[in-house]
């Protein structure tokens, strides 16, 4: 008879198995720099959310959302440009990097296209959906992007 304790670290090893083989699949990303007013973070972590949902529903082969944290790290005297120049942040602002894995440029096109549809179907309902977006999409910085190294 297998202990529950036994069972639990099957089912972690599993895990681990599965999100490594998606891991080693993504050969494609789509990546994402936003800058988010504080005061709508939670509205936007609920946004992302579904976004997570949806794209993974439809195929893809993972979703981040990652909110700034360390955006002005000491690189020992070495010039780089921060984050939060890049995304014009102001000062009750933070930044998110985000990205989403596939298997390929034709596998996010498949996806996107999908999901496109269904939110297409969800607008219907919220034509003024656009309009309430929890950050300014005319700062939102977007481009696919091949994955060069895998470690």
């Amino acid at each position: 008879m297998i202990s529950d304790a036994s069972k639990d670290e099957n089912i972690v090893i599993i895990h681990k198995v599965i999100c490594n083989m998606a891991k080693n699949m993504t050969k494609y990303v789509d990546g994402f720099v936003l800058a988010v007013p504080k005061k709508n973070v939670a509205a936007y972590r609920k946004m992302a959310r579904e976004g997570a949902r949806m794209w993974m529903k439809h195929g893809a082969l993972d979703y981040k959302e990652c909110m700034g944290d360390d955006l002005h790290p000491n690189m020992g005297g070495m010039p780089f440009l921060p984050f939060p120049k890049m995304a014009k942040m102001k000062p009750n602002e933070t930044v998110w990097f985000s990205y989403i894995g596939y298997k390929s440029k034709a596998h996010r096109d498949q996806v996107n296209k999908r999901v496109m549809k269904e939110m297409d179907e969800l607008a219907k309902d919220h034509p003024d959906h656009m309009k309430n977006m929890p950050f300014d999409m005319k700062r939102m910085a977007y481009g696919g992007f091949t994955v060069e190294v895998d470690g």
